[in-house]
């Protein structure tokens, strides 16, 4: 938002210098980004005027002048046409620096001297373009700076302003917060309008079709304008913020939005049929021509002004070609409505369409001051444009809402603020502020908020205030009084630590993905129609169209990053996430939000080197990992069951892990389609684990056994074993045991061919026995020994080779 010195102090008195001013406004929160000097350092441009105007003797398009600059004669050779002589003019004198850093310097022209340059409104930087130099008043005294002797000395802020202080967008906002810092009363501007002739009803209807998307619109007539450029004061107060001068009409209309806040927008009355305005939604797919150009398409939830026949303004952000104003318009149609901010958000977002009026109303502007910018502009337009304003405004106000009203204490808000402010100065800040303040029993208030503070809902918003008008360096820094209670963490963030480092030290990453997904995620995973996880739960305002349901499996952001990695030749990968998913539970408004830990590896297990040729990772890389963290939450008796558990799994290369009966998590090979879905074209293994389960069944911490002194007994047996049987089988029944003297027990060997009976295959375990207090003999190894041999054939049913 910018705004000048000198327009703010029409509307409230002060003696702060500009960079005294830029620190009051910062310290009540709007903060200054920039300070710009208007005509700072540029004294030696002066008012001169031209005395003679000759041919340049040696160049046709030159002149060669001489000019007064109240002090002495100068030679200056010229290159515009549009001046005679007696004109005074705006003259850069040697030694003067022109905006970029331009220097005047004496110089021949054409073998002329030249001791200067005459100005245009361009090469000041008071406009975009301009035809030729300026002329200026004969009355404005030679010599006199120009800057100076124009009036346009002044002091530009650049404010950068929080989405909630929409009603600072203005320079009467910002008047507000210093007269309210000040103890000072804002000058509203004088509101006359001359109103003659027939009444506004006979010219103008309005029809509001959609009143959420517009709850107020208010329009007037004018007839009899001459479309001509703005006076100088006008376009130089517009160009100082940043706003180009097109013509009076609508220069006004850009005016009372920066003055006041509200946009408005001005239609050539004989382009709308009828004299009809109806505000509606916009057809599925219409097409609609805004002011820049562009042919826009339009969706149905965006908001259109109509005429009888056709839409004639995108509401709220820009106008219609078919109704704009041209230079042979002479009768106007004002409009000045409020509209919905999401609506003009959400079309502004979607169009890529970002005005100063869409900046505005998807803030929120005022409801109030609907009238009385209409009423603003169109007195300004008869005074500027010559127009006669008809009797009356058309005001379609269908829900006036009623004000704000919030109860405040000032004992609480001196509690959280750490203050001891008496309730009187607080009750004095808010009148300051415009608020109208009731005492009620107890000491506390009731604050009535006005209209354009859309900001102030609740008490704090009032406590906010006090804050920032007491001042923030008033809030003296003190040490917090609390309990400090010793605690340690609980199971369940311990046993998430431990997870965590234990996935590092595997040598994975971890990684942080969005919980909002695409809702194509489910088809890209090839979930069968009836899973569950189809049924997310849709976000009310999602950000963008891929992030518009929340995840019900962290699978997608691990593919999503893998893929992403991938692009860039990552391809040794090892990720994990340990985050919620979320589950709708039908019949309630809540999710259910379990924590789940997935990891996903591809590529190859070690480093390539010189002396070792690196091998990919595989399914038992995969599986070894959970393995390695059950053993270190002492999760024991988990079953892997080889079905196939999830159709994103590749069939025959996966697992499921059951416990109890129940699922506790999954670990396989992602299916092939389901990685062309996501761009990858090489292996990726994945598990995934419902934590909360891991935390169910996590035994004790295991006690630290220190190594035996004596030697082990290794033992290996064959066996002979029906296919169908799983490997993990064997493990459990020997582990079933319980022999202290057996220490470890691996399969080592697995072979299926022509040396096995056809069904089978043979298996081979080795064990390793080591007694804690002695060294075993060779009895006592083999006693132990023969009670695993036992329990495998007898309870397995299979034989020793």
């Amino acid at each position: 938002m910018k705004v000048t010195y000198n327009w703010l102090k029409e509307f409230v008195d002060f003696d702060l210098s500009p960079v005294e001013l830029g620190h009051l406004l910062t310290m009540l929160g709007l903060e200054v980004e920039g300070m710009e000097q208007l005509g700072g350092g540029m004294d030696e441009v002066v008012v001169a005027r031209v005395l003679e105007k000759n041919q340049h003797p040696n160049a046709d398009k030159l002149s060669l002048c001489k000019v007064d600059n109240g002090k002495e004669i100068l030679s200056v050779v010229c290159g515009a046409q549009n001046f005679k002589q007696g004109d005074t003019v705006a003259l850069a004198q040697i030694g003067a620096v022109l905006p970029g850093d331009f220097k005047i310097k004496r110089s021949k022209i054409r073998g002329e001297e030249s001791c200067g340059m005459l100005c245009s409104e361009k090469e000041l930087h008071l406009a975009d373009e301009s035809a030729g130099i300026m002329i200026l008043s004969d009355n404005l005294t030679l010599g006199t700076p120009f800057f100076e002797a124009m009036g346009l000395k002044d002091t530009i802020f650049e404010i950068g302003l929080t989405p909630n202080r929409a009603d600072c967008l203005s320079v009467i906002g910002i008047a507000r917060e210093i007269a309210a810092k000040l103890g000072k009363r804002v000058r509203y501007p004088s509101i006359v309008v001359p109103e003659y002739g027939e009444p506004v009803d006979s010219k103008v209807s309005v029809t509001i079709q959609d009143a959420a998307g517009c709850p107020r619109y208010a329009a007037r007539f004018i007839s009899g304008c001459k479309i001509a450029p703005s006076p100088a004061w006008l376009v130089n107060r517009l160009n100082a913020v940043g706003v180009r001068s097109i013509n009076n009409v609508v220069d006004i209309t850009n005016l009372v939005m920066i003055e006041l806040g509200h946009p408005l927008h001005a239609f050539d009355y004989t382009q709308v049929a009828g004299g009809q305005i109806i505000v509606r939604r916009a057809g599925e797919g219409e097409k609609f021509n805004t002011l820049d150009g562009q042919e826009r398409t339009l969706a149905v939830t965006d908001l259109v002004i109509c005429d009888r026949d056709r839409a004639v303004a995108l509401a709220g952000i820009m106008g219609g070609e078919n109704s704009e104003i041209i230079d042979t318009t002479t009768d106007i149609l004002l409009e000045s409505a409020f509209f919905d901010p999401p609506t003009i958000r959400r079309t502004s977002k979607r169009l890529g369409l970002h005005t100063e009026s869409s900046h505005r109303f998807e803030r929120g502007a005022d409801l109030e001051m609907v009238p009385k910018a209409l009423d603003r502009a169109a007195s300004l337009m008869a005074q500027l444009a010559g127009g006669s304003v008809a009797t009356g405004r058309v005001d379609n106000f269908p829900s006036p809402k009623l004000p704000t009203s919030i109860t405040f204490r000032p004992e609480r808000a001196n509690a959280l603020l750490g203050l001891a402010l008496p309730a009187e100065r607080m009750a004095e800040l808010f009148r300051n502020l415009e608020f109208q303040v009731q005492p009620v029993t107890n000491g506390s208030f009731q604050v009535t908020i006005p209209s354009y503070r859309i900001d102030i809902e609740r008490e704090i918003d009032l406590i906010e205030e006090i804050c920032r008008l007491n001042g923030f360096d008033q809030v003296v820094a003190t040490m917090p009084v609390a309990q400090v209670i010793s605690d340690r963490p609980s199971l369940h963030q311990r046993l998430r630590r431990s997870v965590r480092d234990h996935f590092v030290a595997e040598g994975m990453h971890e990684i942080v993905s969005f919980s909002f997904i695409a809702p194509e995620a489910a088809d890209l995973l090839k979930l069968d129609a009836d899973d569950p996880r189809r049924n997310s739960i849709k976000l009310c305002n999602p950000l963008a169209a891929e992030q518009s349901v929340m995840r019900t499996t962290l699978l997608p952001g691990l593919l999503d990053t893998a893929s992403r990695n991938m692009c860039f030749r990552s391809l040794d990968l090892r990720l994990f996430e340990m985050r919620r998913v979320y589950h709708a539970v039908a019949g309630q408004e809540m999710p259910h939000e379990p924590v789940y830990c997935a990891g996903l590896i591809s590529g190859n297990r070690d480093v390539e080197s010189w002396c070792h040729q690196g091998a990919a990772v595989d399914f038992y890389d995969a599986k070894g990992i959970v393995e390695n963290l059950f053993d270190l939450l002492q999760i024991r008796g988990a079953v892997w069951s080889a079905d196939t558990p999830e159709t994103f799994y590749h069939p025959g290369k996966a697992c499921r892990i059951m416990f109890g009966g129940g699922t506790i998590g999954t670990v396989g090979e992602i299916h092939p389609e389901v990685l062309k879905n996501y761009e990858i074209d090489r292996p990726v293994y994945y598990f995934e684990l419902n934590f909360e389960e891991l935390v169910r069944l996590a035994g004790a911490r295991k006690a630290i056994v220190p190594p035996s002194r004596f030697p082990d007994s290794v033992r290996d047996l064959a066996l002979l074993a029906p296919l169908e049987l799983a490997s993990s089988q064997l493990l459990d029944c020997v582990r079933a045991l319980k022999q202290k003297e057996l220490e470890d027990v691996v399969i080592f060997d697995l072979y299926q061919g022509d040396r096995v009976p056809a069904g089978h295959k043979s298996i081979a375990l080795r064990l390793r026995y080591r007694a804690a207090d002695r060294t075993m003999t060779d009895d006592e190894v083999q006693l132990v020994h023969q009670k695993v041999i036992n329990a495998l054939t007898g309870k397995l049913g299979v034989s020793v080779r």
